[in-house]
């Protein structure tokens, strides 16, 4: 095995040092990706929600205008139901 000087030393230390950086440059580049998809999935979760919620609101909105509509009508019937009874009595 030939000795390795100073030099040869140095030169690996300088290329070690490199991966090493690239290395963690790396790995905080998908730590921040990471993180990015969380946010993400976060964001679209809340989006999900408030969709299902505006769905809920609406569903109640129509079954209420429906149930106003009906009793409108009933209220509407009845009350001719029983003017043209007391019309036909007198």
């Amino acid at each position: 095995m030939m000795p390795v000087d100073s030099r040869q030393l140095e030169n690996v230390k300088g290329e070690l040092m490199k991966l090493t950086k690239k290395e963690t440059m790396a790995q905080r580049s998908l730590d921040r990706r990471a993180e990015e998809t969380e946010q993400n999935n976060s964001r679209l979760s809340v989006m999900a929600q408030r969709g299902q919620d505006r769905k809920s609101e609406e569903t109640e909105e129509k079954i209420n205008s429906r149930l106003s509509y009906m009793a409108q009508t009933w209220i509407f019937v009845f009350c001719k139901t029983n003017i043209m009874l007391i019309c036909f009595h007198l």
